[in-house]
């Protein structure tokens, strides 16, 4: 099966006066045809930023693609002129983003935003775009979508205000969703009703999506592969299984011990991940996890490990991985 979306060697910085922050360096992974991935990782790893520079809203001039191919159904993104890539935002390829009363105009009524998306896009008349409107809001689960229309974001509630935004990304049944941290304003109960939501319709309109989270419980249940990034790289990349019940990286398993897991006894202490995110003007030459990693060895400050396969399609970037898969094999 063809690749909808391949991203090869992407490299997007941002440029200060005085240094230069490498946000995403050297990011390569796919998605298929109705595939969800996730890309994981604490604040400030470069998830968000390569989400956008897929999109091509990198705010200019001060972030630059600076190398690497985005091919969208063999199509390279970055080759584009702007009016051809807004033509495609929105119609083949669109972003939940982050948070949606910051997203959504509070100015404008929930029908006037989804309707001028379907009008720009597919050129369909007012009354056409608002019954489409209308089943879309249903399609999402909120109940007397006409009302709803008329109504202003205000008027709505956190979780219903992120079926709206999710509304809007279906409403020109794009072949990619990206989600941008899409339940992280929300309490738990209407997180898991987002996620299920999402997972529902994308696998009833085989729609691929990108799932960008720090959450890891939401990359085991609704992920098929993780992505999980650190300092503007991708580290470790696998299905979800492999990442959870055998993680090859020390940041991956990092994550994994730092977060409550109701499979473990009550009460256990969680370990945490010591020290701090690096500074991206001053990376070192070798990995960027080496000073926070208790598997560290001297390469690992000379040299910047590639993506190493290690076995069934589960790449590391850590020279190490055979002590750590040895470690998380004996449960210390």
């Amino acid at each position: 099966m063809a690749n909808l979306l391949e991203v090869k060697n992407l490299s997007t910085y941002f440029y200060t006066s005085t240094s230069t922050v490498k946000a995403v360096d050297g990011v390569s992974y796919t998605v298929d045809e109705g595939q969800t991935v996730a890309i994981v990782g604490e604040s400030g790893c470069g998830k968000s930023v390569s989400a956008l520079s897929v999109l091509g809203l990198i705010p200019e001039p001060s972030g630059k693609i600076v190398h690497g191919s985005i091919r969208f159904m063999g199509t390279d993104l970055l080759k584009l002129s702007e009016d051809e890539l807004r033509r495609m935002r929105g119609r083949r390829f669109a972003m939940i983003f982050q948070e949606p009363m910051t997203s959504l105009n509070p100015v404008l009524t929930i029908g006037r935003q989804i309707r001028e998306t379907l009008q720009t896009h597919l050129g369909v008349s007012r009354e056409q775009a608002t019954n489409r409107a209308a089943h879309l809001l249903g399609m999402v689960g909120i109940a007397d979508a006409s009302r709803r229309l008329t109504q202003y974001p205000h008027h709505l509630s956190g979780g219903m205000r992120q079926r709206v935004m999710i509304a809007q990304a279906l409403s020109c049944e794009p072949e990619l969703i990206i989600a941008d941290e899409p339940t992280t304003a929300l309490d738990v109960t209407i997180q898991a009703q987002i996620l299920e939501l999402m997972k529902d319709l994308t696998n009833r309109l085989g729609v691929a999506l990108i799932i960008i989270t720090h959450n890891l419980g939401v990359v085991a249940r609704y992920a098929d592969l993780v992505n999980v990034m650190y300092a503007g790289k991708i580290v470790e990349m696998g299905t979800a299984r492999q990442i959870y019940h055998n993680p090859r990286h020390p940041y991956t398993l990092g994550l994994l011990r730092s977060v409550p897991r109701l499979d473990h006894p009550r009460g256990e202490r969680l370990i945490p991940i010591l020290g701090q995110p690096p500074d991206l003007t001053r990376l070192g030459h070798g990995c960027a996890y080496e000073p926070r990693c208790s598997f560290r060895v001297n390469r690992c400050a000379e040299e910047v490990p590639p993506p190493l396969n290690t076995g069934e399609e589960h790449f590391s970037a850590c020279w190490q991985y055979k002590e750590l898969d040895q470690t998380t094999r004996s449960g210390s």
